[in-house]
């Protein structure tokens, strides 16, 4: 396996960690009313759009 396979491997996993943690912390929003996780949850959200663009640009590149 190539070092870029790996890579895109783990950075697949961190974008749908993030918005699996997004969600959960949305969830924690809609149930408990509190406002700061709705703040880490579009904090989340944005990281996992961070990660999917970094992972988009990787197409051509060489680790």
């Amino acid at each position: 396996m190539k070092l870029i396979t790996a890579h895109k491997i783990l950075i697949g996993t961190s974008i749908v960690f993030f918005v699996f943690f997004s969600g959960w912390e949305l969830t924690n929003f809609f149930g408990a009313g509190a406002g700061w996780a709705l703040a880490r949850s579009l904090l989340y959200l944005g990281v996992a759009g961070g990660f999917a663009v970094y992972f988009r640009t990787l197409k051509n590149k060489v680790l």
